[in-house]
């Protein structure tokens, strides 16, 4: 394919209600706004029409998804937006451009955040030498060669790892699976973040290998966390290394035992003496303690997603409220609490009435310090309210 070779193929028509919706601003069209995509071939792009068979704009086109349609371009009166090699690269272009402005590590960070970057189903993140790419979505998939020669262009990696193995892909009829380009990866490599010595699994590691959303809220953490702490779902130990430089004592836990390992490994590289890995269940855990009549400066809390859809919200309401609920009970006066969740279905407003429930039963009140979302690199799109998926407060605690 050449810069100026259109890969656009078929025509697909669309719902009043789809068509009002992107030109509202969101990129996705769900299949039962769909009328005509007998056009269409799994993961192609896509001219879309309305019912008055005006150009809504191109998109790619997924066969199996609910997701039909995600956008890359709306239609203007005076242009035509030809999609090709050229189109992809500017918007890689444009992606490095916005990070530029940010002042992001570009040897640590999301480089690509799907539709945040208008992208939709594609996502590059960069340890150092090594990029991990995740094609989420039949067009992505379809269009991987491209993508990775663009990115073997622009970043000059040692390997690019294809970590299609999110069960995300399976919504779209894809298989399972990893592959790489260049040298065959290690299974971790090791990452400075902030001065701290991180090893990332980009093989076997959750996500791409490391939460670099979160690389903005351990730094905000830090300047307020202090005497004994809790890391509750610490992963490979990313906020407890940062609070053991203002902490007295760290646990650090999670229930996954590769998890922990991986936190021991960030421990004893960064030579800390005042982190304790600890496996078990966060939930038992704090329940304990609570019995124990053990009581701690800080704690932090940032599980995983409890509510994956829309019909699992009220039971993740319920989860995120018992464990903020344990922890606001087991906090000393003036304690700092940072709690996040990374579910979109949980909007900002729905967990701060959660918290506010929580701390009516603990019997106490709560200060906010700080609203946060995820790190930068991970830019939010306004009319697309799921690509804010990362809600994290900082809270003081007052008896």
């Amino acid at each position: 394919m050449d810069s100026g070779e259109t890969v656009v193929s078929g025509d697909v028509r669309i719902r009043r209600r789809g068509a009002a919706r992107i030109r509202n601003g969101h990129l996705w069209v769900y299949r039962s706004d769909v009328l005509d995509a007998k056009d269409a071939s799994p993961g192609s792009i896509v001219t879309v029409r309305d019912e008055r068979d005006g150009v809504v704009g191109k998109a790619f086109y997924s066969s199996q998804s609910q997701i039909a349609l995600r956008f890359l371009a709306r239609a203007h009166a005076q242009t035509d937006t030809t999609i090709g090699e050229g189109f992809f690269r500017r918007r890689f272009e444009e992606a490095d451009a916005l990070r530029s402005r940010l002042g992001v590590d570009p040897n640590l960070s999301r480089r690509i955040h799907s539709e945040g970057d208008f992208l939709p189903g594609l996502i590059v993140d960069r340890y150092g030498e090594y990029l991990v790419v995740q094609s989420l979505t039949q067009a992505a998939d379809r269009l991987q060669p491209l993508f990775a020669s663009i990115l073997q262009e622009r970043y000059h990696p040692r390997s690019i790892v294809f970590r299609n193995d999110s069960k995300v892909r399976e919504l779209e009829g894809l298989p399972i699976g990893q592959s790489w380009s260049g040298e065959e990866p290690p299974e971790t490599v090791v990452v400075d973040e902030d001065g701290k010595q991180m090893e990332i699994a980009l093989t076997t590691g959750q996500k791409t290998g490391g939460y670099l959303d979160q690389r903005d809220n351990h730094r905000a953490a830090r300047r307020y966390a202090r005497g004994r702490a809790f890391d509750g779902f610490c992963y490979g130990g990313g906020f407890a290394l940062h609070l053991a430089d203002v902490c007295d004592s760290v646990e650090a836990v999670d229930s996954s035992t590769a998890a922990v390992r991986l936190a021991e490994a960030n421990v004893s590289r960064n030579g800390l003496l005042n982190v304790q890995c600890v496996e078990a269940n966060v939930f038992d855990l704090l329940r304990e303690r609570s019995s124990q009549g053990e009581r701690y400066d800080t704690i932090v809390l940032d599980p995983p997603a409890f509510a994956r859809n829309k019909d699992s919200l009220e039971g993740a309401l319920r989860g995120y409220k018992e464990i903020n609920n344990r922890a606001m009970r087991l906090l000393k006066d003036d304690g700092i609490l940072v709690t996040c969740t990374c579910s979109h279905h949980v909007s900002e407003g729905l967990f701060a009435e959660m918290l506010a429930e929580a701390a009516r039963d603990a019997g106490c009140w709560l200060r906010v310090l700080e609203r946060r979302i995820q790190s930068a690199d991970h830019p939010i799109l306004m009319a697309v309210p799921e690509t804010l998926y990362l809600k994290c407060f900082i809270l003081q605690i007052k008896y």
